[in-house]
């Protein structure tokens, strides 16, 4: 008989424009903790990489922003954001 072994390693990803776009707007991570109904704690870490940013969570910041998905992630260096 023969085992696999599966190993999964998780992966965050550190997106800076998520900072750069909150202090350029001079704004406080509780306030868009507020609006992700989250802590400051965990936008923190969304900030810092140390835990994933949800799709929920980065579509309404583009939205909130005004800006590209792909801008918010650093896709981008075009902030326009999609028409609807």
């Amino acid at each position: 008989m023969t085992y696999i072994a599966y190993c999964y390693q998780v992966i965050t990803m550190y997106f800076p424009r998520i900072r750069d776009l909150r202090t350029d707007n001079d704004l406080k991570q509780e306030t868009l903790a507020r609006h992700l109904h989250v802590t400051q704690a965990t936008y923190s870490e969304y900030e810092s990489g140390k835990i994933n940013l949800p799709v929920e969570a980065a579509l309404f910041l583009a939205d909130f922003y005004n800006v590209s998905l792909d801008y918010l992630l650093g896709r981008s260096d075009d902030g326009t954001p999609f028409r609807k």
